[in-house]
């Protein structure tokens, strides 16, 4: 299976990375239980100033990060958990993924993004936006772990005043994303969108797609580098 991380280990002191220009960028994030948009979870339009994160320096950048970037609550091991490459379908891993139990914040904040953004897409397609917060948290030009991701001003439109909205926990549906939110974590199954950073519904047409690569079309979303 490929692997997507370059995630800091723990006990890292610091880790330098450098910045080319990244250029001006626009989030893609919108909200996915329906096309149309709603108060509080709205599919942004091409003059949305919600979705335009901050430019990146011209200048590289020195980035020091001093501590893990994100930690997931130690777990017992599933006896009969299935192994992801023992699994046949992305359906059959979830299924097995063990999520009765107590999430750290961190990977609540990447639950809570897949749960409001793509809750109504088809596993393949909440996996693709878990990848863009995890993909987000590892880059050089967004915060460095998952809270900070998903709450960055003017990026998802479910986010009210640097909150996050409390999902309906007794839902198929947030189970799923808590089981999502794991497998892409721990990198158990590949996405079609790689390394992207960016997305939005098809739908819309913003302005900024036209200076990005498009990775891949799931469903109701564009995903972006």
């Amino acid at each position: 299976m490929k692997l997507f991380s370059k995630r800091t280990g723990v006990g890292t002191l610091a880790a330098v990375l450098f910045a080319t220009s990244f250029g001006t960028a626009y989030s893609g994030a919108v909200a996915q239980d329906q096309a149309e948009p709603t108060a509080l979870e709205s599919v942004q339009t091409e003059t949305d100033t919600s979705q335009a994160p901050a430019e990146s320096a011209e200048e590289p950048q020195v980035r020091f990060v001093m501590s893990e970037v994100v930690q997931e609550l130690p777990e017992q091991p599933e006896e009969n958990a299935t192994n992801p490459s023992d699994a046949a379908s992305l359906r059959e891993l979830v299924s097995s993924v063990d999520t009765s139990g107590e999430m750290s914040r961190e990977m609540m904040c990447l639950a809570q993004a897949v749960y409001f953004e793509s809750r109504g897409e088809p596993l393949d397609g909440q996996l693709a936006v878990a990848r863009v917060v995890i993909n987000r948290a590892e880059s050089n030009v967004f915060p460095d772990d998952y809270c900070s991701v998903v709450t960055q001003r003017a990026q998802f439109s479910f986010v009210r005043g640097g909150q996050i909205p409390e999902p309906n926990r007794g839902s198929g549906a947030w189970t799923r994303a808590k089981a999502i939110a794991r497998i892409a974590h721990r990198e158990m199954w590949d996405s079609a969108v790689d390394d992207a950073l960016y997305f939005h519904a098809t739908s819309i047409r913003p302005r900024w797609a036209g200076r990005m690569t498009a990775r891949a079309t799931i469903n109701r979303h564009v995903f972006y580098r």
